[in-house]
């Protein structure tokens, strides 16, 4: 069999269902009518969404990390979290934060974690769903809760989330922060709102009011997709308010990929080139600044 021809505009649609309106019938009706067949939309739908299935780059079991599930205290209640340090850390190092996506605390967030801490950082990935139960298996699930969360409380819980990182006893009391899609502009909110946040580095993350960005302390670093015009809108406003400010700041737009190209779960909209440059100028910049 053929692999099914994946258009940009059946892209966006899945961005628009995934993020906008969160309807599944009228993403497949649309789909349907983008590919000629229900068979077809049916086809190609699975290769639009991200496939838990293909999320380990590093083995949950790998004998590099030492990984546990904990809970901490978030600011209204408990937190869940996925905690991860190299196996042959002999001293203090530096934290990370980890913030999902709109489908919450899943497997490849807890892999991006491994990754992480394979880098020399211990990371802590929250699952910002605890205070409705935690992340479900059913992504639609996780998306309706996500966009049904207070928004405050979600931001408070991210401060809390950096207290603790910063008394851990395996930490540097130095913290950072990496977020994709929903989390990268959750890292952009929690940059206003936490002034003990070293560097923040957010994948094609919502951006902040240009207001709140005299607040921000922590340096930061800005992923963008090329064909991602949704976000990519408020880019410009973002920019002149950080220059305006004498924010440390860099932005890298990566021309001709998709929202979510670090994503390596997602087929369609994956771009190995692109993340490979992403992550390895987000390990670079997250080294020097929590140096």
């Amino acid at each position: 069999m053929e692999t099914p021809v994946i258009t940009q505009a059946m892209i966006n649609a899945y961005d628009e269902y995934t993020h906008l309106t969160l309807d599944r019938r009228s993403f497949m009706q649309k789909l349907t009518a983008l590919t000629g067949s229900a068979a077809s939309a049916a086809a190609i739908a699975p290769l639009l969404a991200a496939n838990s299935a293909q999320a380990e780059m590093i083995p949950e079991a790998d004998p590099r990390v030492n990984a546990e599930d904990i809970t901490y205290r978030g600011t209204r209640g408990d937190m869940k979290g996925y905690l991860v340090r190299p196996a042959d850390a002999s001293g203090k190092l530096p934290a990370v934060i980890v913030i999902h996506e709109n489908r919450g605390l899943n497997p490849h967030i807890r892999d991006v974690a491994r990754r992480m801490a394979l880098e020399g950082f211990v990371a802590l990935a929250p699952d910002f769903l605890s205070p409705a139960g935690g992340t479900p298996a059913d992504e639609d699930r996780a998306r309706e809760m996500i966009s049904a969360l207070d928004g405050r409380q979600t931001v408070d819980n991210a401060v809390a989330t950096v207290t603790f990182l910063r008394s851990n006893d395996a930490t540097t009391g130095k913290a950072g922060a990496i977020g994709f899609c929903w989390g990268g502009g959750l890292v952009n909110q929690l940059a206003v709102a936490s002034p003990d946040l070293k560097a923040g580095v957010a994948y094609y993350g919502a951006q902040p009011p240009a207001k709140d960005v005299p607040k921000i302390k922590a340096a930061l670093l800005l992923h963008y997709a090329g064909l991602d015009d949704r976000i990519n809108a408020g880019i410009d406003a973002y920019k002149k308010a950080l220059t305006d400010n004498g924010k440390d700041f860099t932005i890298h737009v990566y021309d001709g990929v998709n929202h979510a190209f670090n994503n390596d779960t997602s087929a369609a909209r994956y771009d190995k080139k692109a993340a490979d440059l992403a992550w390895g100028r987000t390990v670079d910049f997250l080294k020097a600044k929590l140096a």
